[in-house]
């Protein structure tokens, strides 16, 4: 899909029901109403942190090209694929404030999700923790002779943690059935990717470690639908483990404890937010495919 919201390969059309593609719309934008609340919120001193998910929108099309009984290892800007998966405001809140209704006690920082009935585990603040803890659940569902997947998500700066390689390494060589989402958005905290590596991504990396990668464009939330089915099929079927790179840009701060404005241009986040905002592609989608024929 285009900036402009028009399919540009047939063969790669959704094909899904207005029901289907309205409630993507819906949580993205509930997504977006949320992060703005809470980082007031954050700045107002009624929590005590908070991360956005501004400019990734788009990445709750991966939790729609899941099954609800897989597996999801998270990092800090899943809060759409639990919205996805049915996890209300209320849940959310109550885990940014810690109060006595947070399914996890106030024991987590906000944004530190987990739902046992989501089959969503709680997040860990270290780096890339999850990575090799994804392998390893996807190795015990192998054995148990579960029909379903892990999903683990992470960014471009966790793939140069250690974890990362040996996450990936575990995962081909015992044939687990584990999806490694990498949603590169160019910035590890203030650290700009051309200065983490060489090269264009991380995807070479799941080629270097015999892993069936992908690079789909990380503001399309129909090609991260696609690719994460497709992901799927392979991790469940053949026992393969997949490795997705979505390219995509961070249009918020890193957390309420970054200023972004001390390394990189204002404009260049307002260009992003103008010109490729997954929101706008989506609504212009909607617009034309589905109000059209209504």
């Amino acid at each position: 899909m285009d900036r402009q919201g028009k399919i540009t390969d047939p063969s790669q059309d959704p094909q899904v029901s207005e029901n289907f593609a309205v409630k993507i719309y819906k949580d993205m934008i509930t997504l977006n109403i949320l992060d703005l609340i809470l980082y007031d919120a954050q700045r107002q001193g009624r929590i005590s942190f908070y991360m956005t998910n501004f400019g990734e929108e788009a990445c709750i099309g991966s939790a729609a090209g899941l099954d609800n009984e897989d597996m999801i290892f998270g990092q800090y800007r899943e809060a759409g694929t639990l919205l996805y998966r049915g996890f209300t405001l209320d849940e959310l809140m109550n885990q940014c404030y810690s109060n006595e209704n947070d399914l996890g006690k106030g024991r987590q920082m906000p944004v530190h999700y987990g739902s046992k009935k989501l089959n969503f585990q709680t997040i860990s603040s270290p780096l890339a923790t999850q990575i090799p803890q994804a392998s390893g659940a996807a190795y015990a569902l192998k054995r148990a002779g579960n029909k379903n997947c892990v999903m683990c998500y992470f960014g471009e700066g966790a793939a140069s943690e250690g974890d990362f390689h040996a996450a990936l390494n575990i995962a081909a060589t015992m044939k687990c059935p584990v999806i490694f989402f990498c949603r590169n958005n160019g910035f590890a905290i203030s650290t700009p990717a051309l200065e983490q590596y060489k090269g264009d991504g991380i995807a070479s990396r799941g080629i270097g470690y015999g892993i069936d990668t992908i690079r789909v464009d990380g503001n399309d939330v129909w090609a991260i639908y696609n690719v994460t089915k497709a992901a799927r099929k392979l991790a469940v079927e053949e026992n393969r483990p997949v490795l997705i790179e979505a390219l995509t840009y961070r249009i918020g701060h890193h957390s309420t404890s970054d200023d972004s404005s001390a390394y990189r241009p204002k404009k260049e986040v307002e260009d992003w937010k103008r010109l490729d905002n997954p929101l706008v592609r989506l609504r212009k989608w909607l617009e034309d495919k589905v109000l059209t024929e209504a």
